[in-house]
């Protein structure tokens, strides 16, 4: 029973992970975690920067096709589509499901939004993966000219990835 308390704290401080960092020793203290304004806005920005991240992957992978299209393989883009519906599928779920505060309908309840959670997060990861062998297995080391679309791919999966990140660690759910 007191593992279970002590990882139901431990999921608890999951979504903020970053609202108690303190950093005065080091350069007399963070102005944006202790600013009002910033703590008002947090969801506004953090959703904004997220949206911006996953456009511009994408719209380097439209780059990628306007250039180089005719050169590279169709099956690339399923990295993208996959980190796509990684990001959906992570923040489909909330943080109150993942603790078991809140009240999941359902057969599998707070077990199957974790489970969802972590085929999201698989998604993502093989996304990032597939990602790094377009760069790599196909065009770094076989020393293929140019390299830009390998390049382009790897930019968007891991910009998709970064605003999955961002938007599910970088809000807040407060009960409003």
């Amino acid at each position: 029973l007191s593992y279970y308390n002590e990882y139901k704290s431990y999921l608890s401080r999951m979504s903020g992970c970053l609202d108690n960092m303190r950093c005065e020793d080091c350069c007399g203290g963070c102005i944006l975690v202790e600013n009002d304004w910033f703590q008002e806005k947090r969801n506004i920005i953090s959703s904004v920067l997220a949206g911006t991240l996953f456009a511009v992957g994408w719209w380097i992978a439209i780059d990628v096709a306007v250039i180089d299209g005719s050169q590279t393989s169709k099956a690339y883009w399923a990295c993208g589509v996959f980190g796509s519906i990684g990001l959906l599928m992570v923040n489909a779920v909330s943080n109150s499901q993942l603790r078991g505060d809140a009240y999941v309908p359902g057969v599998l309840g707070t077990s199957g939004a974790r489970i969802w959670m972590v085929f999201g997060f698989l998604c993502c990861f093989g996304s990032m993966i597939g990602a790094c062998w377009i760069l790599f297995g196909e065009y770094v080391y076989p020393k293929k000219h140019p390299s830009y679309p390998g390049t382009g791919f790897f930019m968007q999966n891991l910009l998709i990835f970064m605003a999955t990140i961002l938007f599910k660690f970088g809000r807040v759910e407060d009960a409003y």
